[in-house]
Formats: structure tokens, sequence, C-alpha cells
């Protein structure tokens, strides 16, 4: 075994920063939520949908950009199912094909806490970075998000 090239003091402090606040800065977006009855990742899901031609995707795909397994992504669902937001919908032409559909109230849902959500966002990351901070963090997750794809 080689030697390990130990992290410098400054790559030492961007690693604990990221590690000890990452799973805390989202549980605070997360609980952000909470007064709209939904979690973070009820956001993502909805978001997602919102986003999407016909505002639908196949589960499968959902569970790939929400990256769940199928079980997690039907555990996910229901919530959402049960509030009205998202509906699943058989494909005419495949029956085995199942969608899940954001329905109006979905949408309406949606469009009402987007606001509340970006201001979670911007108070607890955006602001407090300059416009170089936004910039190096943004090309520094593009990069890193590029090495876990090509991990898979």
């Amino acid at each position: 075994m080689t030697n390990p090239k130990w992290l410098n003091s400054a790559e030492m402090k961007a690693w604990l920063g990221f590690v000890s606040t990452s799973s805390d800065l989202l549980n605070l977006i997360s609980r952000d939520l909470e007064p709209f009855g939904i979690d973070g990742g009820d956001y993502q899901l909805l978001h997602m949908l919102s986003e999407a031609p016909d505002q639908k995707l196949k589960m499968c795909d959902l569970a790939e950009r929400l990256r769940l397994s199928r079980s997690g992504l039907t555990r996910r669902m229901d919530g959402v199912v049960k509030a009205k937001y998202v509906s699943q919908v058989r494909d005419n032409q495949d029956g085995r094909v199942v969608f899940a559909h954001l329905t109006k109230k979905g949408f309406d849902f949606i469009k009402k806490i987007a606001p509340h959500h970006l201001e979670s966002v911007r108070s607890r990351i955006i602001d407090l970075l300059s416009p170089t901070e936004i910039h190096a963090f943004a090309s520094g997750f593009e990069k890193i998000a590029k090495n876990v794809k090509q991990s898979e």
C-alpha cells in the first residue's frame, strides 16, 4: 500500500465543514417545510414532478432521480398520494408502466410553498455567500456530482 496523501489544513477544514454541516443543513431546510405538513423529500418529489413534461414521470424514473429504491419510493409516495398531491396512473399502451402524476391540488400546493422554501434556502445558504463563493460552490459540486455518477 502506498503512503496516503493526507489532507492539508485547508482540505481538512473543507471536508469537516461538509461532514459536520450537510445533514444539519438539510434537516433545517426540511424542518422549515413542517408547517406545510411535508418534509424535504416530499418537496423534492413534488418539485421534480412540477418540472416534468405533463407533470408526470414513470415511477422507475422518479425513483432513480430521487435516489430511492422502488420500495423507498412507494413509502415516499404514501403521504403525497394520501394528500391527493400526486396520483398514480397506468400507461394506456403498457399497463405495466405506472406514472406519478402531479395533481392540480399538488401543483397549487407546490406553487404556494415554493416561496417559503426559497426563503429557507436563501437565508440558510445563498445569502451567506458572496457571488464568488456561490460560483465556487456550484462548480465544486458539479465536479463532485459528475464523479459520483461515474462511480455508480
